[in-house]
């Protein structure tokens, strides 16, 4: 049995968003349960779904802070004018914090919504405001370029980048080489970016 409320409901959302980080930090996205957070905070499972529409809305709840950390991450960082090294920099500050968030930051990437369920307009926002960061850091090396071309090459690039992460915060990149995943970013953004340049200049 839960025990009587002692909550209000927004307290009781910010417990229940706690006890979930808490429990996906710990173990992983496999452990969340209604029952496990209902156990941590005391109170019934039933109580959950007062606050929250399903495990699903918990969880992209969680996300959307991620991003929001994120983000704050990625526009906090020092002003750089040089384009290639703004665009290491976000990649270097992304492999960071992937690896100081690591259970946390998985969950963007392993959480799936029930098919044909999409994201809700404002996690769809939060990530385009990411990428919009990224979109402005490839620009200079795409002067005229149509928004089109920028937003494609933006995510081609970003894309590869994640791709690295996610091979060093699993541990795995050693099965693919023995640099580290810092050196591969700097090769990756060098290569794609004198490669935009010399493609749309032609």
């Amino acid at each position: 049995m839960g025990r009587r409320s002692v909550h209000t409901a927004d307290q009781l959302r910010e417990v229940i968003i706690d006890a979930s980080r808490a429990i996906i930090a710990e173990q992983g996205l496999q452990a969340l349960s209604a029952r496990e957070i209902a156990r941590r905070i005391e109170y019934s499972p039933g109580t959950l779904y007062n606050i929250f529409q399903n495990l699903d809305d918990i969880i992209l709840t969680i996300e959307g802070q991620m991003l929001d950390r994120l983000s704050d991450v990625l526009t906090t960082l020092p002003v750089v004018t040089d384009p290639g090294q703004r665009v290491r920099q976000l990649a270097h500050a992304y492999l960071k914090f992937s690896h100081d968030n690591p259970k946390l930051w998985n969950l963007l990437f392993e959480h799936h919504l029930p098919a044909g369920q999409d994201v809700p307009a404002w996690y769809r926002a939060k990530l385009n405001g990411l990428m919009g960061q990224v979109e402005a850091a490839v620009a200079p090396s795409l002067e005229n370029a149509s928004e089109d071309t920028i937003r494609r090459s933006a995510r081609v690039l970003w894309a590869g980048v994640h791709g690295i992460t996610s091979l060093s915060t699993a541990d795995k990149l050693s099965n693919v080489t023995s640099d580290t995943a810092g050196q591969l970013i700097d090769d990756l953004v060098g290569l794609y970016l004198a490669g935009l340049a010399a493609t749309h200049s032609a």
